[in-house]
């Protein structure tokens, strides 16, 4: 399959030019595109200067930040214009490991979603708190009995998106950020009846730069969540 890895990006001047280097080292055949929101740290401008040297690597410059949920569907775009057949979601501060990489795009070869987990055997995350695990697993329970996805991590941001799913869920809808972003890319495909697996991987958190979660993040996740439940019954293919 012709894979790009869409990478969004805000002030990651500390984690990009490493992190490209371990993409083309761990999956030399992949492309990929850096989604930068005008990142004042000069992240985009040192992504191209790496694109330069290694070859295979694009930059979407956008005019300002606009969210992880944003960023992705201008990937989406820019890729399936493109011709790509598979499409990868991965976090620029090595909290996805690209080594990482071959399994979840040979798991690709069979299904239309997939799902890089930390909750399935094999997965792990080694230097979590208790109490941020437990919220985690509460909030992908949650939302896996609320709507029905049948996954442990619909919150996990490191998957593949083959072409047919994206066609099939209408992703330039998607309204959600962060983790409910995930979620409801993951309800839509779901509803769609895109074949979805999940592959264990090890999740660790960032060592440089500054992390973009927050409680307003995962409030909204839990929300939506919610909402969409309320109106599952009457749904269609796409939560509105």
């Amino acid at each position: 399959m012709r894979t790009l890895v869409i990478v969004p990006t805000y002030d990651e001047a500390e984690n990009i030019v490493s992190l490209l280097e371990a993409i083309r080292s761990a999956a030399p055949g992949v492309d990929v595109l850096v989604v930068d929101d005008a990142s004042p740290d000069g992240t985009g401008k040192m992504a191209e200067d790496t694109g330069s040297r290694l070859g295979q690597i694009d930059v979407l410059h956008r005019g300002a930040k606009g969210g992880l949920g944003r960023a992705y569907r201008a990937g989406f775009e820019w890729g399936l214009s493109r011709g790509y057949d598979a499409l990868v979601e991965m976090d620029a501060d090595f909290s996805h490991d690209p080594s990482a990489l071959p399994s979840l795009l040979e798991a690709a070869e069979r299904c239309e979603v997939v799902i890089g987990s930390r909750y399935v055997p094999g997965g792990a995350i080694p230097n979590w708190k208790l109490t941020r695990l437990a919220i985690s697993r509460f909030g992908n329970l949650y939302a896996s009995v609320l709507l029905g996805l049948r996954v442990t991590d619909s919150t996990a941001g490191y998957r593949v998106y083959r072409r047919s799913a994206l066609e099939k869920i209408d992703y330039a809808t998607v309204e959600a950020e962060g983790y409910a972003f995930q979620i409801e890319m993951t309800y839509r495909a779901r509803n769609a009846g895109a074949s979805i697996t999940e592959v264990p991987i090890t999740f660790v958190d960032r060592k440089l730069g500054t992390s973009k979660m927050s409680s307003t993040i995962v409030f909204e996740a839990l929300w939506l969540v919610t909402l969409w439940a309320l109106r599952r019954p009457f749904a269609t293919s796409r939560p509105r």
